[in-house]
């Protein structure tokens, strides 16, 4: 259709779209190279075409893409952030001298940002100048994220150039700059970046993972940059971990799965295809990759919670025991440790809350509160939890009043103090608590059921209804049962909400 009708206005974008988003290079270089003919010099075709050049190690070619464009970008902001990187790995295939002016420019009178010098330094180290690339590393200082993440590339480009101990320098930067977070990408092996199109590769892979990040971002930014990055260099890891984010965010689980087959995935791209496979309902195989994956001598922090995560989906009591008892044991005794160690003994609580053991999950939901006893989220939990099941009464209401005093706007625990009031026989007052928690989370099924029972107690019967209507759009089959019958009977004991 395409070849009869090539003029069919916006067919060819959309050819193109679909390429990209199919992982076909060569439909995506036809599509583009239609485009950019016809005078469309879309940004994605642009870097379809460029990336085709660069694949060919035509520089002169990738040049002449980056200019055919660049008048009508120069004040965009995604441009900014491509341009730069982009010229001087070109600079560097074409091996023209100082290729890294272009990064170092880009500040204008001011010093560029601090991912724009390292990934200078980047390029002369690919471009054997270590002394050079020595001397510019050790003066950035880290500020942001993208500066530890290229930081990263440098020190294992500097490791291979012989550089060690400046590399030792770097990475010892990166580590102060992070604190305490664990980033995914910085758990990544180390990986040399020794050519131009490795260096464009590894630079839209930070782009890719840097827009899917971004709020309320369009899916297919994401997409089109991880995609060219794969395209250029499907041997970087974070090239390969930003497609399979954005695959997965453009609802292409299975095509994100796919590029998880390797045998020697580094752990923290095992879990990723843990967490993928449990998505897609198959959680024992999921469960079992969770746990090799975590297996090593020091996973990290960010792979134990994740991996209690699988566990904790696969409804296997005993191996997400394992997962929480494994954490616990990696825990020290600062306050963000404690913080985590008071949801931990929540979640094993709740594990067996909903196996019905009451008795063995008190000692724990006692624990976390003595251990966090101004925390809100525990409050809110442990008393509600005790309140439904009409456990120390008083106590539960003391909690729940507790955490709604730090957090009134919480819709949740506005709920458990709403329904609290409820199960003690005070609907009226319920009723405007309840009211608000509906109103901060209404499409919550279990907060509006909560209110239609609180309205039928209190004789408003029209509003109950209605609202018990309201729930059963929202209801999963146990609730949907109750509330049909209740639609039917009225509120008994037997219908009121746990």
């Amino acid at each position: 259709m395409a070849s009869a009708s090539p003029n069919l206005p916006g067919l060819r974008g959309r050819m193109l779209e679909q390429a990209i988003e199919a992982g076909d290079l060569a439909a995506a270089r036809s599509a583009a190279g239609l485009l950019w003919q016809a005078g469309d010099r879309r940004f994605d075709a642009q870097l379809v075409l460029i990336v085709d050049a660069m694949r060919r190690s035509d520089w002169k070619a990738a040049q002449a893409y980056v200019a055919g464009r660049a008048a009508s970008t120069g004040g965009d902001a995604v441009a900014r952030l491509v341009g730069p990187p982009l010229a001087s790995w070109i600079a560097l295939g074409a091996r023209e001298k100082m290729p890294e002016r272009h990064l170092l420019d880009a500040g204008g009178r001011a010093a560029p940002q601090p991912a724009f010098q390292l990934e200078a330094a980047l390029v002369q180290l690919a471009g054997r100048r270590p002394a050079d690339a020595v001397a510019l590393a050790d003066k950035v200082t880290l500020t942001d994220r993208t500066s530890q993440l290229v930081a990263m590339r440098v020190a294992a480009a500097l490791d291979k150039a012989g550089e060690g101990a400046a590399a030792k320098r770097l990475r010892g930067r990166i580590a102060l700059a992070a604190g305490e977070r664990e980033d995914p990408l910085l758990l990544l092996p180390d990986q040399d970046v020794a050519s131009a199109r490795a260096g464009v590769a590894h630079w839209f892979a930070l782009l890719a993972d840097g827009f899917a990040r971004t709020p309320n971002s369009n899916p297919k930014v994401p997409l089109l940059f991880a995609r060219v990055a794969f395209w250029l260099d499907g041997a970087d890891w974070q090239a390969r971990s930003a497609l399979v984010e954005a695959l997965d965010r453009n609802d292409r689980k299975a095509d994100a799965l796919n590029l998880l087959q390797d045998a020697s995935l580094p752990a923290v791209l095992a879990m990723r295809q843990a967490e993928l496979l449990a998505d897609t309902g198959k959680v024992p195989e999921a469960l079992a990759l969770a746990e090799k994956a975590a297996a090593g001598e020091a996973p990290g922090r960010g792979l134990l919670v994740r991996y209690a995560d699988v566990a904790r989906r696969s409804n296997d009591a005993s191996a997400a025991e394992r997962a929480y008892a494994r954490l616990e044991r990696d825990l020290g005794d600062n306050e963000f440790d404690r913080a985590l160690h008071g949801n931990i003994l929540i979640a094993r609580a709740e594990l067996l809350l909903q196996a019905g053991d009451w008795d063995a999950a008190e000692p724990l939901l006692a624990k976390a509160v003595a251990l966090r006893p101004n925390d809100p989220a525990i409050l809110n939990f442990v008393g509600y939890s005790s309140i439904e099941r009409r456990r120390n009464v008083d106590a539960a209401f003391a909690q729940i009043e507790a955490a709604w005093a730090q957090d009134p706007q919480n819709a949740a625990i506005t709920d458990s103090l709403g329904w609290a009031y409820f199960l003690t026989g005070r609907a009226g007052e319920a009723v405007p608590l309840l009211e608000k928690a509906q109103a901060g989370d209404p499409g919550n099924a279990v907060i509006v059921e909560h209110l239609g029972d609180a309205y039928w107690t209190a004789g408003q019967r029209y509003q109950a209804r209605y609202t018990w209507r309201a729930a059963a759009l929202l209801a999963e089959a146990e609730m949907a049962t109750r509330i049909e019958a209740k639609l039917r009977d009225g509120l008994t004991p037997a219908t009121t909400a746990p």
